[in-house]
């Protein structure tokens, strides 16, 4: 049951995902202006787009694989590169959507990371980058010894969860500076609440409830991964193969020998 449960809330936060993704591009093909390369305002238009794909779905994305029940027997290899890929992905998507910004800055002569918006966003890339640089080195490469990944670990997982925390509080109040400089000698001012305020606005509030159901199935005791040495009947019946119940189901964690390497 927690497994099938699981598997919903798989499908709940792809939903979430894509809709993150395809409202932020609608918002800025209908109402900004669609998208060019050329320094102009358009240009601009690609940072909120890939800052959403990148720091918050990708992210998202790969933070969850060794939630994945199927990571949780066999080599730890090929979930590693994975969860290393997936996050190298988001990293490209993240520096093209800075690229897009501080051109379009520097084109029009505006001041580049004056606003906490700004803050907040570069704060969250170097720590990012940061955390990759370290996972990468410590635990995909086999030089680290087990205790060093050990203690290492932990500090690992909190900044994973923090970058994400801090991507979408990033990413709000991006909306939130994006909609007071575009609506700010408009017809319609952003306190009258148009129409684009209240996509905009539902568009912040997808990517909460994306980036906050992702933090929560990363903090469900039930779907991480076991320590090493204990193999829960799940991972047996992952082992056997569908249909296969090597003993009644009691859900009582059974101490075996594990071969491969736990972290």
């Amino acid at each position: 049951m927690a497994s099938g449960w699981f598997y919903v809330t798989c499908l709940v936060l792809g939903s979430l995902g894509s809709m993150c993704v395809l409202f932020t591009v609608y918002w800025m093909q209908y109402w900004r202006g669609g998208f060019a390369w050329d320094g102009s305002i358009s240009m601009f238009n690609w940072h909120p787009v890939l800052m959403v794909t990148g720091m918050v779905v990708l992210y998202g994305a790969a933070s969850l694989v060794y939630r994945l029940p199927q990571s949780w027997v066999g080599p730890k290899l090929p979930w590693k590169s994975l969860h290393a890929g997936l996050h190298l992905l988001a990293f490209i998507f993240t520096v093209v959507g800075l690229v897009a910004v501080f051109r379009f800055h520097s084109h029009g002569n505006i001041a580049h990371l004056y606003s906490l918006h700004s803050w907040l966003g570069i704060t969250t890339v170097i720590l990012f980058a940061s955390q990759w640089a370290l996972g990468f080195a410590i635990f995909l490469l086999p030089w680290a010894s087990l205790w060093v990944r050990s203690l290492l670990k932990p500090i690992h997982v909190f900044f994973g969860a923090a970058i994400l925390a801090l991507s979408i509080a990033s990413v709000i109040s991006g909306i939130n500076e994006k909609l007071i400089f575009s609506l700010n000698n408009a017809t319609k001012p952003y306190s009258s609440l148009p129409s684009e305020a209240v996509f905009a606005n539902s568009t912040g509030l997808l990517v909460l409830a994306f980036g906050l159901l992702v933090l929560y199935v990363l903090l469900a005791s039930s779907w991480k991964r076991p320590e090493p040495g204990i193999l829960t009947d799940r991972q047996l019946l992952l082992q056997l193969g569908p249909g296969s119940r090597p003993f009644p189901v009691t859900y009582v964690p059974v101490t075996v020998r594990q071969s491969y390497e736990p972290w």
